[in-house]
């Protein structure tokens, strides 16, 4: 590979300016260039510090894209991949970076050896095999990119759809609404027990009425946070329990012990603030209006 790869580096070093500009043209006549996601001048950039890495590599005589030689490379790669996958990028228009220089060096490749066209075949096939790896090695980066870029959209998504709200002083609500899995259940319980230990709150009510279906291990998930409430000082109350749950419950031989369940949240905030020392009492405006009824018009005299 020494003598393909000295082929490789002198096209680039003698025709790196032509070579650059010829790629250029490649990239932005191509179905991937994004001019709304990257301008002309940035795109410039980032061939021109490519193909000087791209000829230092290959002026070391190695094909092998992971040894040493090709470090800088690799990391240059990695660094556009993982910015175009944030950027919303696909797979194959990011890979098309790379593979695009195929076109414009392969004649740089032939123009240099028109004399021996065994030899320029020979090179081109190298330098292709070597663009393919490069190009991979693109995709690779971009897809352990983009599962990070989703599991950090899950955690986030996870956080903003437990948010745990204060009711009244001393009393917590945790609206849950969709699957509780074990990652989900985390989540909550993590929220819950910080708002419990910056509140001092000693009541905190599970609202699960957006819990579409309560299976064994979604109520133990539930009895798991429970329990961890109860450690901080906290008493909880679920609310939520619909007929069809209840049921299921009952079915599963779920024993929720001397956990407090109601039917509504309305119901819970109740109980809540009773155990608080409150009590709710009608105004004087709202026992009128009852007393009024239906028939009496707004400001008539009883």
């Amino acid at each position: 590979m020494r003598e393909k790869a000295s082929v490789l580096a002198a096209v680039l070093e003698q025709d790196d300016m032509g070579l650059g500009q010829r790629w250029m043209d490649a990239q932005v006549g191509g179905a991937g260039f994004r001019s709304d996601r990257i301008s002309r001048t940035e795109l410039t950039e980032q061939a021109r510090r490519f193909l000087g890495l791209l000829r230092q590599a290959a002026a070391s005589g190695s094909d092998d894209i992971h040894a040493p030689a090709w470090a800088n490379t690799r990391q240059f790669l990695e660094d556009v991949s993982v910015s175009r996958a944030q950027q919303g990028y696909s797979p194959s228009e990011t890979a098309t970076f790379v593979f695009s220089l195929k076109g414009p060096l392969f004649d740089a490749i032939r123009g240099r050896l028109a004399r021996d066209p065994e030899a320029a075949v020979s090179a081109i096939v190298e330098t292709s095999r070597l663009l393919d790896a490069l190009g991979l090695f693109t995709t690779e980066v971009y897809q352990r990119g983009r599962e990070q870029i989703i599991v950090r959209q899950q955690q986030e998504l996870l956080e903003l759809s437990t948010p745990v709200v204060t009711l009244w002083e001393g009393v917590l609500a945790l609206p849950v609404i969709g699957t509780l899995d074990s990652a989900r259940t985390q989540v909550v319980m993590e929220n819950l027990l910080d708002r419990i230990v910056s509140s001092g709150a000693s009541i905190a009510i599970i609202d699960i009425t957006g819990v579409p279906t309560v299976d064994t291990l979604t109520a133990q998930h539930l009895l798991k946070t429970v329990a961890a409430a109860r450690l901080m000082g906290a008493d909880c109350i679920i609310s939520g329990i619909r007929p069809q749950i209840a049921q299921t419950i009952v079915h599963l031989g779920v024993e929720l012990g001397s956990v407090v369940t109601k039917a509504t949240l309305a119901d819970a905030f109740a109980v809540a603030l009773q155990r608080v020392g409150l009590t709710i009492t009608k105004g004087v405006a709202a026992d009128r209006r009852r007393r009024r009824g239906p028939d009496l018009a707004p400001g008539s005299e009883e």
